[in-house]
């Protein structure tokens, strides 16, 4: 249990630090998108529908394709957040040390106390 609380302190801090990148997504090309969309709409009323149609179908499916990539990537960057960091020869050559002095420990321990 308390291996665990120590991975959640260390996790936690590079899990926030990856969030906030995440955030920083370029939606630039999704906004453009939308206002395709929106200019096309407003020629409608002033008489070019034909242009306006055009426009605003272009509009919405550059909309479908950008958010698409955009979401793909915000999905990419919560899963890289998300994974646990690598571990270094170092940190599981320590591991494997501090299993074998509790292994030697529990069968002393054992084998005195019966």
């Amino acid at each position: 249990m308390k291996r665990l609380g120590v991975l959640i302190v260390f996790v936690l801090p590079f899990a926030l630090l990856a969030c906030g990148s995440a955030l920083a997504a370029d939606d630039s090309k999704v906004k453009a998108a939308t206002n395709q969309v929106e200019s096309g709409a407003k020629k409608i009323p002033d008489g070019k529908i034909a242009d306006g149609v055009t426009e605003t179908a272009k509009g919405v499916g550059n909309t479908v394709s950008e958010g698409a990539k955009y979401s793909g990537e915000k999905v990419k960057d919560a899963a890289q957040a998300a994974a646990p960091p690598a571990k270094t020869a170092w940190g599981n050559a320590r591991d494997g040390a501090v299993g074998v002095g509790r292994g030697v420990k529990t069968f002393f321990t054992s084998l005195f106390t019966k």
